[in-house]
């Protein structure tokens, strides 16, 4: 089993400046999985209790000189700390800066190596920073790469967590968002949300006291849509969604004020857009988060980030 590569200088910028950090809230552990094309990290994938997030870059946008081979059809996956990693690999870069030398680059690679005080070789992934005149090395601990049947198990989760609800909505300014969600969870532990095929996102905390919510409507719609009937314009939001559920039109389910504070930490990958779903049955609550090309709008195809909120309670399928 043996994986190398150099980090390209768009992937450092991408690692340190937008997706460790993010990744680094998330969670304290993350599974990094490497295929022939793609370089992935994962969250609680195989839970059913946390929110799941997939990060997926093509091996060109992240590395040069890729090189990986294994017995499991080329694919090699550990669990690893992102917090360990962004420190390895910010330490990294500030030896690259300091070195002056334009020709130095950051290799990464996997090794067996004997920790200080073990007998037992332990696996760590490398960052080797090679310069004309020297070379730094730091190792991040991993855990010991999964096996084929638990690749075999990751790669079935992953596919099962690719599946897009029918509607999604775009979602308003991410700072007013963030705002009304601090607010929100100040009230309660629960949070309702609704979709409605019109482009309106209903976002509702209750308690015995009190209920508070907040609407945003019209917005952007990709998937399945439909017009909003002109009789129930003047109604309030807790009846239009309401309707619109019976028709099929829309969905609601509940989840957990935590978790959604906690997948607001995405933002700080610096998504384009972000859109909001419900899976098919309530199954889920999916953010998915666009990149652009630099200097366009058109979507960047070799990233793809998004996460998955488990759900308290189908309000509506």
């Amino acid at each position: 089993m043996k994986f190398k590569a150099f980090i390209t200088s768009d992937g450092v910028n991408l690692l340190d400046k937008r997706f460790l950090p993010a990744l680094d809230k998330l969670g304290r552990l993350c599974h990094m999985y490497l295929t022939r094309d793609h370089a992935m990290f994962l969250h609680n994938l195989f839970a059913a209790d946390g929110v799941q997030s997939v990060a997926q870059f093509k091996k060109e946008i992240l590395f040069r000189d890729y090189r990986i081979s294994s017995q499991n059809d080329d694919r090699i996956a550990f669990a690893i700390d992102p917090a360990l990693l962004h420190r390895a690999l910010r330490s990294a870069l500030t030896i690259q800066l300091q070195s002056g030398d334009d020709t130095a680059a950051i290799q990464i690679k996997l090794v067996k190596k004997l920790p200080a005080g073990s007998r037992n070789p332990a696996p760590f992934l490398t960052f080797e920073t090679k310069g004309l005149r020297s070379a730094v090395v730091q190792d991040v601990p991993i855990s010991k790469p999964l096996s084929r049947a638990d690749v075999l198990q990751l790669q079935a989760a992953l596919d099962a967590a690719q599946d897009l609800p029918q509607t999604l909505v775009q979602v308003p300014d991410l700072a007013q968002l963030q705002s009304l969600v601090d607010r929100l969870k100040n009230v309660g532990d629960l949070l309702t949300v609704a979709i409605t095929q019109y482009g309106d996102l209903h976002l509702q905390v209750s308690t015995s006291l009190i209920t508070v919510g907040s609407e945003f409507r019209e917005l952007r719609v990709l998937g399945a849509h439909a017009n909003a009937p002109a009789s129930e314009q003047n109604l309030n939001a807790q009846s239009r969604t309401a309707m619109a559920i019976q028709r099929g039109e829309a969905q609601s389910v509940q989840v957990s004020m935590k978790h959604l504070a906690k997948s607001l930490q995405c933002h700080l990958s610096k998504p384009d857009c972000v859109f909001y779903g419900i899976a098919p049955q309530g199954a889920c609550l999916t953010m998915i988060f666009q990149f652009f090309i630099p200097g366009t709008r058109l979507m960047d195809k070799s990233i793809s980030f998004h996460c998955r909120l488990p759900v308290l309670d189908s309000g509506s399928t």
